[in-house]
């Protein structure tokens, strides 16, 4: 059987404790297996936005998720053609990595707009969803496709830009991030 692998993308800029708690509740409760983070170098559907540098948003995240062997660290994307498409992303996962059974992790935000992305039809045909619920964002359970599952995760509503901001304030918001990424963000004059 295939060690069963969610992907959960996004730019993490910087991860924080909502990333991370959703990820561990997604391997504690079986969903999956692993999770694998897929940092992005950019979201065609979103306005430009100030990243982090690439490496930085890479080694924060890779600080955040040492020493729990269910989470991974994926720079995938890096190696792609811009701008990403999550399609190219889980056919590339697919084919490099045969004996791993690949499924989405997407925030009921995304999931209402999910007919807006590249080749959302053939995602939904070759590929699991698991979409995590999002204050004011409603998923009509009855309409799911059978390979579509709402998972019933805690709803952590903690803003990556509101962070940002507060740091550039600067506000000390060191309980939104894990403690080894704060001190990272500080070393290094992130965000300010």
């Amino acid at each position: 059987m295939k060690k069963r692998v969610a992907v959960f993308s996004g730019s993490f800029n910087p991860i924080h404790i909502g990333h991370l708690a959703l990820a561990n509740y997604v391997c504690e409760t079986n969903q999956v297996d692993e999770l694998w983070f897929m940092v992005t170098p950019e979201n065609p559907l979103k306005s430009a936005q100030i990243l982090a540098q690439d490496q930085l948003r890479l080694k924060m995240v890779k600080i955040a998720i040492t020493g729990y062997d269910k989470f991974k660290l994926c720079d995938l994307e890096f190696s792609l053609p811009r701008p990403s498409y999550t399609i190219n992303t889980l056919r590339e996962l697919q084919k490099s990595y045969p004996e791993y059974k690949f499924s989405l992790l997407i925030g009921a935000d995304n999931w209402n707009s999910f007919h807006k992305w590249k080749s959302s039809e053939i995602i939904l045909r070759d590929f699991d969803l698991l979409i995590y619920p999002r204050m004011n964002y409603e998923v009509n359970i009855s309409t799911l496709p059978l390979n579509v599952k709402l998972i019933d995760s805690p709803i952590i509503e903690i803003s990556a830009t509101q962070i940002r901001e507060k740091i550039k304030q600067g506000k000390d918001f060191r309980y939104f991030l894990y403690p080894s990424v704060f001190e990272f963000i500080t070393k290094h004059k992130l965000y300010q």
